[in-house]
């Protein structure tokens, strides 16, 4: 279940609420009773790791991805079409 980051307008009260996402946004404050409790949105809070896509093509550093390994090759790599048409 997602957590759901809250704020009331009218106090400034702010609290996390866990909520399934089919749940009714809540609006009534829980210090002050007003009916200004809103949803605020706030960066996502999760983080890749792991030996996946992300590891091995997207993550910066020192090592080399696969890509980068095929560009540094002195011969073009050969093509189905003899290097005739426009694919690449």
């Amino acid at each position: 279940m997602p957590i759901y980051e809250y704020r009331c307008s009218s106090c400034g009260h702010q609290k996390d609420h866990l909520q399934k996402m089919s749940d009714a946004p809540l609006t009534t404050c829980p210090a002050c009773g007003a009916e200004s409790y809103a949803k605020q949105l706030s960066a996502a809070g999760f983080q890749l790791k792991g030996s996946g896509w992300y590891a091995t093509d997207f993550k910066g550093g020192s090592g080399s991805s696969p890509k980068t390994e095929a560009a540094k090759s002195d011969s073009p790599a050969p093509t189905p079409c003899g290097g005739s048409c426009a694919c690449h």
